[in-house]
């Protein structure tokens, strides 16, 4: 039992089937042959030369099929990973050098590294702080980017890198007289097939036909004579295995961008095995062995030259869709990536860089979530403007400040939502012993001399402030005939010392004046804190009920007068 947790794949290679690998060839064929021009084109998004895209493509995927939980996951280079190792270590060294290339490869060591040791020490759960609509607005954001730094592959002319969008578009346009117009044929042509093969032929790889038709064209027609830049020499074999290089000063540069790309890479990952899992019911996607297995997936990669990689959309889609049922199919992917680099790189000599930029740019323009946008708008406008807000970060300001201001808001807002969290004044339901928000009940029974208050959330230090305010609020707008104030605590998980402290000051005060406390629903982490600290003792077990009726009732009978003046109270 323990060996398959640690090794997952102990579980689908017992009772393996004929059946099952028919699928698993399938599949893997199918996703191996689209990942060559998609890792050579993700490559390039990374400030790296397109053989480095195949290198990630094969021992990582190997390590994530046997340690990983999803039996679909494609593992690889994503653009999303891609675009964040470039935008991190360009501003460290200038792309397309030899120091950029071990960067690139110590910052695959240290993902793995961090990955590792979260999903060991079990701290999967951070990956929360990055709320969906700040992950949908910068993915969004950095999406344009991607694609539109590619316009200088698509137009055939040099253009300064830039990770702002505005940019890359002022240096588009002052460029437009020396465009090449069959380079702009040529990826316009590819972005036709690829976007024509996914709509009428799915089980077909679009990426492979647009890569066909482009080495064809050029070698057919002698289009590099008319200027039409081509891929040229891939090196041939296997990557060579190596100890990246580092020190502590190149860690605590890298350590940033290597914690960002850590977590979303682990939530575009998670996410995608999620939902593909949910069509299988014959294993579970277990998160922080999943952060485990991509870990070890990146640090055994960057022994062998690879850079950052995660689980794709995507290729994942294609997996699943194409029959794949064990880790097997990612196993024979990665195969075909073998034998590409020992026998069929010459192949892509005659490449033109125009193909690469029709892959890139109809893979990443697919992820620009505008109808998430769209429904925010319509549904929540407070997690429209972090989605907006984050969108336009990411593109005025660049990626990692881009990502780190819609971090930065995510923290705000739960902070900000658990120091102000939702309270309410209850009353009763005719002919019932049910209590509901007097705010969205109509016709509920309010009694002048009872005040019923529910506080949905844990209690401590930063919001007991705001507790004792909204009590002090209330029983203000209650008057002087208010005797009694019933705290039913059925949402509230915790409190600490703080909040016992303040509980206890504000039950003396209100005593003080002649108006009791009880307590109702109060849960066993919440007595506890009670009890330990005496407030219960100094409380009085006796003010301590199951029900909020329960305390009604006491109320009534200590008091030796059964209130019957009910007023109704009836919402507008």
């Amino acid at each position: 039992m323990i060996l398959r947790k640690i090794f997952p794949f102990l579980d689908w290679v017992k009772g393996y089937t004929s059946q099952q690998f028919q699928g698993d060839l399938s599949a893997g064929l199918t996703v191996g042959v689209m990942l060559i021009p998609q890792g050579m084109a993700y490559a390039m998004i990374a400030g790296l030369p397109p053989i480095y895209g195949l290198y990630s493509a094969t021992l990582p995927l190997i390590i994530y099929a046997l340690m990983g939980t999803s039996r679909q996951l494609a593992v690889g280079p994503v653009a999303m990973v891609s675009l964040l190792t470039a935008s991190g270590i360009s501003t460290l060294v200038e792309q397309g050098t030899d120091a950029f290339i071990q960067y690139a490869i110590v910052l695959a060591l240290m993902v793995g590294i961090i990955q590792f040791l979260l999903g060991l020490f079990r701290l999967g759960f951070l990956v929360n702080f990055l709320s969906h609509p700040v992950i949908s607005g910068f993915t969004s954001a950095a999406a344009l980017i991607i694609g539109l730094s590619q316009l200088q592959h698509l137009m055939g002319v040099k253009l300064p890198r830039s990770h702002h969008i505005h940019v890359i578009l002022q240096e588009a346009i002052k460029a437009l007289p020396s465009i090449n117009g069959l380079t702009v044929l040529i990826g316009l042509i590819g972005i036709a097939l690829i976007l024509t093969v996914k709509k009428y032929f799915k089980s077909v790889p679009g990426q492979l036909v647009a890569v066909v038709f482009g080495i064809l064209a050029v070698w057919g027609l002698g289009l590099t004579e008319y200027g039409v830049l081509i891929l040229g020499e891939v090196p041939k074999g296997l990557p060579q295995m190596g100890v990246p290089i580092f020190n502590l000063e190149l860690i605590q540069e890298l350590f940033p961008i290597a914690l960002a790309i850590s977590l979303v890479s682990f939530m575009e990952s998670i996410a995608v095995a999620k939902a593909i899992q949910a069509r299988h019911k014959n294993y579970k996607v277990i998160p922080n062995q999943e952060l485990i297995s991509l870990g070890l997936a990146n640090i055994g990669g960057s022994f062998f030259q690879s850079f950052p990689v995660t689980g794709g959309f995507s290729r994942t889609a294609v997996n699943d869709q194409a029959g794949a049922k064990t880790g097997l199919a990612a196993i024979i992917s990665a195969a075909l990536i073998i034998l590409t680099l020992l026998f069929l790189t010459p192949l892509f000599y005659y490449l033109p860089k125009a193909i690469l930029a029709s892959v890139i740019m109809v893979a990443v323009f697919g992820l620009i979530d505008y109808k998430e946008a769209q429904h925010l708008w319509h549904s929540n406008k407070t997690d429209f403007a972090m989605l907006l807000t984050t969108f336009v970060a990411t593109l005025g300001l660049g990626i990692e400040q881009g990502i780190g201001i819609g971090v930065i808001l995510s923290l705000a807002l739960l902070i900000f939502k658990t120091t102000r969290p939702h309270i309410a004044i209850l009353g009763k339901v005719p002919d019932s012993r049910f209590y509901r928000n007097t705010d969205r009940f109509d016709n509920l029974e309010v009694r002048s001399d009872v005040m019923i208050l529910r506080f949905d959330a844990q209690l401590y230090f930063a919001n007991i402030n705001y507790f004792r305010a909204k009590v002090d609020e209330f029983a203000e707008q209650k008057g002087k005939g208010l005797k009694m104030i019933i705290i039913n605590a059925e949402s509230i998980n915790n409190m600490d010392s703080s909040a016992v402290k303040a509980v206890e000051d504000m039950v003396m005060d209100y005593r003080a004046q002649g108006i009791e406390f009880a307590f109702a629903s109060v849960k066993g982490p919440v007595r506890d804190a009670m009890s330990k600290a005496h407030l219960i003792e100094k409380i009085g077990e006796n003010h301590f009920f199951m029900s909020i009726q329960d305390a009604i009732d006491d109320y009534d009978q200590t008091t030796s007068q059964k209130f019957d003046g009910y007023t109704t109270q009836a919402n507008s």
